[in-house]
């Protein structure tokens, strides 16, 4: 059924396919197996780089045709670990057979019992995880971030100098600037994600109950907590864990669903704003031949965008509030909750890559309606007895607050020769009513 979008369950897998397909390289069921092949390939290397003593006859020449396991996996090769796992109703223990299966092929039947040697199934699902997960963020996620980051900073250097009525409560206030209004989103997505970058991505490695049970018993020599450090942190480029349990404890992994989130919510608020400017017609759209707004109403050309976006960053963040809420609770030791839930991972990436680049879209489609946002000054010249009743409070004019509330709270409409009128009427020096008359709505934007 998978084979067709169009029986897909999931939208990720259906409708939104082609948008989401990179993510199958790390958080498909094959990239999970080819994940784990990597950890398991490179923790046989760095024993005989070690050495154990039954590993020193392993030349350092045979590491490539050992690594081309994982390197050159195939969907076929992904279908015969799972055929294994039919029989062994295990998943990592499928992948130990189906990697001896290959050393036989190797030569290397001698020291295949160095597989998997003295771990349990999480050092291999607790370091394999978060290595696709820092990839899938390094390598997918953050090009489509920065997509929307640069073209928020270039429409807001392009938009620095329009003035626009600013709304607080949704009424007119102090007048603003576009360009501003956007850099505040941009400010906004780039502290989060130096936060971000921050989090380390944490993998646990030590045996059965994190403590190298097997191998401290197997090489009381070795110092084995020195050497799981070294490996996943110079081999797998990872942070390592420790101490721990069985399994990671996923604090950092749950800090980072967080993180991703929060910029999610930020982009939220991003959508939400330009829809409520494209409703008060600051901005139009650009149109497409052929396209429909409404099936009833031909004149309709909607934010889609923007609501397709904001829907799908709803359900990311959904997913990721379960995964960071979750992950880092597991009864005793261990149990096995977090299996079936860090299978998920990769869908909240995947609704969020879709909202990325319906945001995306979205702003590539805004037209600046200037003479809307000029209309709107000029209609609601109320917004300037803030800076008419600030430079009284400076020259000392008696309850200056309380006179620019009897003139403007009345529902009337105030125009430029309401205010003129009132500033004619002051008694206060002909300079100061001169600096107050050359106030506008559109040059009172503040710096």
């Amino acid at each position: 059924m998978a084979a067709d979008p169009l029986l897909a369950i999931s939208p990720v897998d259906g409708r939104y396919q082609g948008k989401v397909a990179r993510l199958s390289d790390y958080f498909s069921e094959a990239a999970l197996i080819r994940y784990r092949l990597r950890v398991e390939v490179e923790y046989f290397i760095a024993l005989c780089e070690l050495p154990l003593p039954q590993l020193k006859a392993v030349d350092a020449s045979r590491f490539a045709a050992m690594r081309a396991i994982y390197e050159n996996f195939s969907l076929e090769d992904a279908r015969a670990v799972k055929a294994i796992e039919k029989i062994t109703n295990h998943d990592v223990k499928a992948v130990e057979y189906f990697l001896k299966q290959r050393f036989d092929d190797l030569g290397l039947s001698a020291c295949k019992e160095f597989i998997h040697f003295g771990l349990t199934s999480q050092d291999i699902n607790n370091t394999a995880i978060p290595l696709s997960l820092k990839e899938a963020v390094g390598e997918v996620y953050i090009p489509a971030y920065q997509a929307v980051l640069e073209k928020l900073e270039a429409l807001s250097d392009e938009w620095k100098d329009i003035p626009m009525l600013a709304r607080t409560h949704g009424q007119p206030a102090s007048p603003t600037r576009l360009g501003k209004e956007i850099a505040v989103f941009a400010t906004r997505l780039r502290e989060q994600f130096d936060l971000l970058n921050d989090i380390p991505s944490a993998a646990k490695f030590g045996g059965a109950t994190g403590n190298f049970n097997a191998h401290a018993i197997a090489y009381p020599g070795v110092d084995w907590k020195a050497f799981g450090q070294r490996f996943v942190q110079e081999q797998l480029g990872l942070h390592h864990s420790f101490p721990t349990t069985q399994i990671e404890h996923y604090d950092h992994m749950a800090a980072l669903f967080d993180g991703l989130r929060r910029i999610n919510t930020i982009l939220v608020d991003l959508n939400r704003d330009m829809w409520a400017y494209i409703s008060m017609d600051y901005f139009k759209q650009r149109i497409r031949e052929g396209e429909v707004g409404s099936s009833a109403m031909p004149h309709k050309v909607n934010p889609i965008d923007f609501e397709n976006s904001e829907g799908n960053l709803g359900i990311a963040n959904a997913l990721f509030g379960h995964l960071a809420a979750k992950l880092p609770i597991s009864r005793l030791q261990r149990d096995l909750t977090d299996s079936t839930v860090l299978r998920n991972i990769g869908v909240p990436l995947a609704h969020t890559l879709i909202a990325f680049e319906a945001t995306l879209k979205g702003l590539g489609k805004l037209l600046l309606n200037r003479q809307r946002l000029e209309s709107d000054l000029e209609d609601n010249w109320a917004v300037v007895a803030e800076a008419l009743q600030t430079i009284l409070r400076r020259e000392g004019y008696p309850n200056p607050y309380e006179a620019l509330k009897a003139l403007t709270r009345t529902n009337a409409r105030i125009t430029a020769a309401t205010m003129a009128e009132f500033i004619d009427a002051l008694d206060i020096a002909e300079a100061v009513k001169a600096e107050m008359r050359a106030i506008r709505p559109e040059t009172y934007t503040g710096i």
